[in-house]
């Protein structure tokens, strides 16, 4: 199975003041980065970064191997850079694409082991994986998308909303993370 991770960076973060793409923790360590260390350790075999927003800036906060997908359309929303990303997983002969948005620089490997694991476990195919973590019952990410479904999110999207639909009315199957992390994506900056 060829697992192609995903970090969504695309946006302008208007509530955050910026980009998230461009964030860093308090040590200095870009969330980009971390997302995508996230991702490789916990199982992906490729890592994308989806950029928009000052893509240049956010792109050279990418580390390697991760390659960088750009988002032409990334100012019409969240399905613009999901759209992007399922096109460039599909690229490069991906089996199921693990989803997560730059915002969660707390989200620990095991989370995306996790999915991924309990995912594989009830799928008839590798192809046909769909779940999705949650806190407390909440939705949230890492969000693991099988090969057969890609059509049919690309289907589902519009504006600023995601694949949260298109999970919920195909059952996705809900992989309770509440014991690694808080789940919470941070949407405004912590000012001292």
């Amino acid at each position: 199975m060829r697992v192609i991770g995903l970090v969504l960076a695309a946006g302008a973060g208007t509530r955050f003041g910026g980009p998230k793409g461009l964030a860093r923790t308090a040590a200095g360590e870009p969330w980009v980065a971390r997302a995508v260390t996230m991702l490789a350790a916990g199982g992906c075999d490729d890592v994308l970064v989806a950029v928009g927003a000052r893509r240049a800036e956010v792109a050279a906060l990418v580390p390697s191997p991760a390659h960088v997908v750009t988002v032409p359309g990334w100012a019409d929303g969240l399905a613009a850079t999901l759209r992007a990303g399922l096109a460039a997983a599909a690229a490069r002969d991906g089996d199921a694409l693990v989803v997560t948005p730059v915002d969660t620089p707390d989200a620990p490997p095991v989370a995306v082991e996790r999915v991924l694991a309990a995912a594989v476990r009830v799928a008839p195919t590798p192809t046909a994986v769909l779940a999705r973590a949650v806190y407390g019952g909440r939705p949230g990410h890492p969000v693991v998308l099988g090969r057969d479904h890609w059509d049919g999110v690309v289907a589902s999207l519009a504006g600023d909303t995601g694949a949260g639909r298109y999970l919920a009315t195909h059952h996705a199957l809900d992989v309770e993370c509440g014991d690694l992390w808080t789940g919470q994506d941070i949407d405004r900056r912590v000012r001292p």
